[in-house]
């Protein structure tokens, strides 16, 4: 084999923009709808930043017609005056050079949400064109940057000025406006997921209290959804009561602590509810941090320590007790905590988790501090009694739930009671190849057991529907067989001992009719995942397996439709003289088939389950799942379609917080 040449020649060097668009992914994670998303967020995080530090006091986020997005702020406007090296305008400096702009020190932003100078460029250079308008200095001056071919080159241009920045009028406005088209040779879907959209910017006017958040989607269908505008003068207080909204809180009043130290600001808003699921959201900078990180560790510690002293302090704990555990603290809790660092460090592509360990040491002594404050006061004596007397029980269940789980774990005890529906283990010792489906009912079960490659996919058959978790603490969840099988077959354990370094199967894939008891079947077990192995989820192993609802035969021809749109166009397409079945679930097919159209790697369909926006997913979670009716009603009415043969659809964008196609 000829050896090939590699000296310096063969090193290339990609100038300006040119290194975004060969690797989009390094900057914004993907090249799908959600890194296209990404890009709007970068937008929005720079209007935000100007918002945060007290420059302006509204933002307005437009989705036009043409499919472009806009945002403006009434800030101070992006700086248009020349730089002193570089001997161009500001506005071109920030658009057009990676790890350009004011937030490398605290002098022009305190606490900054932005990618540090990367966001606007990027965007930049993955739109097709981009437009900046800067209202500052008693001047309006703009600016347009395209992405084109170079036909001498052959390479697209990325982020190219048409021309150098330009004074439109005089004006008294002030602010920024930045609109971009982002580019369709780019990503593989640049239409606007609305929805999606309107939430983050809800749950920013959240975190800013009193920012006036205008959204305006010239798509929308409906009038009443074509403008709206988010502002909470309550701040995170109101966004607690939100999530709270399908639960009964215990209490009127949600828990609010602030203070700031170093540098370093700490804002949280807590209320308990009956329910069993902790529920703890945080924030860096605006920043969701889903992953966590020192400030949520920081914020953990102080609070389960507070609470125990005030147990001992209140001889609710004895001498001889044990103290109790966070998670114990925990239970029923729903919080809110946002933090304002200076130089944030965040852990991964998509800034999930804090790494600052300075951090930690400060958010610990403002909670304790705050905390011990509120603890000592007469008036919130009731409800601090309470939430001890709650922990007591949630520490019963908890050892009760830790006997069921050391049953699980023996070996001797999975002996004598076998694996309902007797798991079917793949032969293949490499979780990474390996795959689980769930299936609903024996006779399914038994067509998927015949029909799989043994060397890699398991099958674990369901008796019957599935316990709702939501409406049940840990040891009643240990205490069901499907769920105890299903822990067992994924070998990771559940809550406080959940490890993905024992997952067996590196896909978990839920398999059941695609009819009303199959959907329930599958939020119920979506539920469990979510509340007791939410790290599976957020690790992407969890699937959703898309059995077709009809086959089209015509002589040799076969074809699979898997809704009444695709069967509409096979059927024209096919003309006459076919024969139509239609599936009623999967046990109706022969293992051949199961195998052809929902199985088989090659061919068949998976949605893989993400969470986007896990504060939202846990509301849709509490309101369609929990034992509240009401709020649940009001979701279907506004929701529900009435005239699809199936009587529901999720409306786009509310799956997910939860899911993308495969």
């Amino acid at each position: 084999m000829a050896q090939q040449k590699y000296d310096a020649g063969n090193i290339e060097v990609l100038e300006g923009l040119e290194a975004v668009r060969m690797r989009p992914g390094m900057y914004i994670g993907t090249t799908s709808s959600r890194g296209m998303h990404h890009l709007l967020w970068e937008i929005v995080d720079n209007a935000i930043d100007e918002a945060s530090n007290g420059f302006a006091d509204t933002v307005t986020v437009t989705l036009h017609a043409d499919g472009s997005a806009s945002v403006f702020d009434n800030g101070r406007g992006v700086p248009v005056d020349e730089h002193p090296t570089l001997h161009i305008s500001g506005v071109e400096v920030i658009y057009t050079r990676l790890h350009a702009g004011g937030k490398f020190n605290n002098s022009n932003y305190a606490y900054s949400g932005g990618l540090h100078g990367v966001g606007a460029s990027v965007v930049n250079a993955l739109s097709r064109w981009l437009t900046v308008d800067s209202y500052r200095d008693w001047g309006h001056y703009r600016m347009r940057f395209t992405s084109e071919l170079n036909p001498r080159t052959g390479k697209i241009e990325a982020g190219k000025p048409d021309g150098p920045l330009e004074k439109v009028s005089n004006t008294r406005r002030r602010g920024t406006l930045v609109r971009f088209l982002p580019d369709d040779r780019i990503f593989e879907d640049v239409r606007w997921n609305s929805q999606q959209v309107a939430r983050r910017l809800q749950e920013l006017a959240y975190l800013n209290k009193g920012l006036i958040i205008n959204f305006v989607d010239e798509k929308a269908q409906e009038e009443d959804k074509r403008e709206q505008t988010f502002c909470f003068e309550g701040g995170i207080v109101d966004y607690v009561r939100y999530l709270n909204a399908g639960r009964t809180p215990i209490g009127e009043d949600v828990i609010y602590l602030e203070g700031q130290r170093e540098g370093t600001i700490c804002r949280l808003a807590i209320q308990y509810t009956t329910d069993y699921s902790e529920n703890v959201f945080s924030y860096v900078n605006n920043i969701p941090t889903p992953e966590g990180g020192s400030h949520e560790t920081g914020f953990k510690t102080a609070f389960t320590k507070a609470f125990n002293d005030y147990a001992r302090k209140n001889g609710i704990l004895k001498e001889k007790d044990a103290n109790l555990s966070g998670e114990d603290f925990r239970e029923g809790l729903t919080c809110v905590l946002t933090t304002m660092v200076k130089n944030p460090q965040f852990e991964g592509q998509t800034k999930g988790r804090l790494g600052n360990s300075e951090v930690r040491p400060v958010i610990e002594a403002i909670v304790t501090e705050k905390l011990m404050d509120w603890l000592d006061n007469l008036k919130n004596q009731e409800l601090a009694q309470h939430i001890v007397g709650k922990a007591v029980k949630a520490a019963q269940a908890r050892e009760a739930a830790r006997k069921a789980r050391d049953t699980i774990r023996s070996s001797k005890a999975l002996e004598a009671q076998p694996l309902v529906g007797k798991l079917s283990a793949a032969r293949g010792h490499k979780p990474e190849d390996n795959e689980l489906f769930i299936v609903e009912g024996d006779s399914a079960g038994g067509s998927a057991k015949q029909g799989r490659d043994s060397r890699f996919q398991a099958i674990l058959p369901l008796r019957g529907k599935p316990l709702n978790v939501e409406k049940k603490n840990i040891d009643q969840v240990l205490s069901n067989e499907e769920f105890r099988s299903l822990i067992t077959a994924l070998g990771t354990g559940i809550g406080d001992t959940f490890s993905l370094s024992g997952l067996r199967y590196h896909k978990v894939i839920i398999l059941s009719d695609a009819d009303q008891d199959g959907a329930h079947i599958r939020a119920i077990l979506l539920t469990f995942f979510f509340r007791y192995m939410k790290e599976l989820i957020m690790a992407g192993h969890v699937y959703i397996g898309m059995p077709p609802l009809y086959r089209v035969a015509k002589g040799n021809q076969i074809i699979y439709c898997y809704d009444d749109k695709e069967l509409e166009k096979v059927t024209k397409q096919v003309s006459k003289g076919y024969t139509l079945q239609r599936y009623k679930g999967l046990g109706e097919m022969n293992p051949e088939q199961l195998w052809d159209t929902t199985m088989d790697p090659g061919q068949r369909k998976l949605m893989q389950v993400s969470i986007d926006d896990a504060a939202e997913a846990d509301r849709l979670v509490t309101i369609l799942m929990g034992d509240k009716v009401e709020p649940r009603r009001d979701y279907i009415s506004e929701f529900a379609d009435f005239n699809r043969q199936d009587n529901f659809e999720m409306p786009e964008g509310q799956m997910n917080p939860m899911a993308k196609t495969h």
